[in-house]
């Protein structure tokens, strides 16, 4: 596993999760996780919070109990700033505020809905980036809150899901137009984590370089446009 560390102090380390990789154990067959491979470079880890299997990006994990401890706050009060990069479906012609309440579904699923049963609310703000008119846009997703895969269900909720999403939009693999570039995984990208370090109270920022698939897409997206 590739594991670019991103971000390395006494205190606490960021690093670049590949898509298809798992944070912590889960279950079916036992697969090396991030945290196990962060662990083997730099030691003893505690993580801070997750990202899903198909998602890439800045993870973050405390060197410590009284860190994790301090972090994990900072993400329950909402006082790290996250932004996603995001691969969608259709035309997002300019910006939109996604506030609708998430609530859990069947089989690890969520739902967006006003009146559902342990629904808790939920703002994502969207951005469009580069428009490649109907077939896709890119954008920047930041969510306000952080209820379980809350940007996916926000993007589906809005009418433009994920170019590859089984659960909340289309589960096939999503392939150029005239080829080129396939995706196989959602292609959402935990861009950047802005928040004040828990021990020296520096403002820090953490970015991510978007993945080789997720490139090769917009290149081509690109390409088709242009063509």
């Amino acid at each position: 596993m590739n594991l670019p560390v991103l971000l390395e102090d006494p205190h606490l380390v960021a690093v670049a999760k590949p898509p298809g990789s798992i944070v912590v154990p889960g279950r079916g067959a036992p697969e090396r996780t991030v945290r196990e491979e962060a662990e083997a470079i730099l030691g003893p880890l505690w993580v801070v919070h997750r990202l899903d299997r198909g998602t890439s990006g800045v993870l973050l994990l405390a060197r410590s109990a009284d860190v994790h401890r301090s972090l994990c706050s900072l993400f329950e009060r909402h006082q790290v700033s996250k932004r996603y990069l995001a691969l969608v479906r259709g035309a997002v012609t300019g910006d939109l505020r996604v506030d609708v309440p998430v609530a859990p579904g069947r089989k690890g699923k969520m739902r967006a809905g006003e009146g559902l049963p342990g629904a808790r609310p939920s703002t994502t703000f969207v951005r469009p980036v580069l428009s490649f008119g109907a077939a896709a846009t890119l954008v920047e997703a930041y969510p306000a809150s952080g209820r379980t895969h809350q940007v996916r269900v926000h993007l589906a909720h809005a009418g433009h899901p994920l170019l590859v999403d089984p659960d909340y939009g289309e589960p096939a693999p999503w392939r150029a137009p005239g080829g080129g570039a396939t995706l196989d995984r959602t292609p959402l990208h935990a861009a950047s984590l802005e928040f004040l370090h828990p021990v020296t109270g520096q403002a820090i920022r953490v970015d991510a370089p978007l993945p080789a698939d997720m490139q090769s897409a917009l290149e081509a997206l690109q390409a088709s446009k242009s063509g």
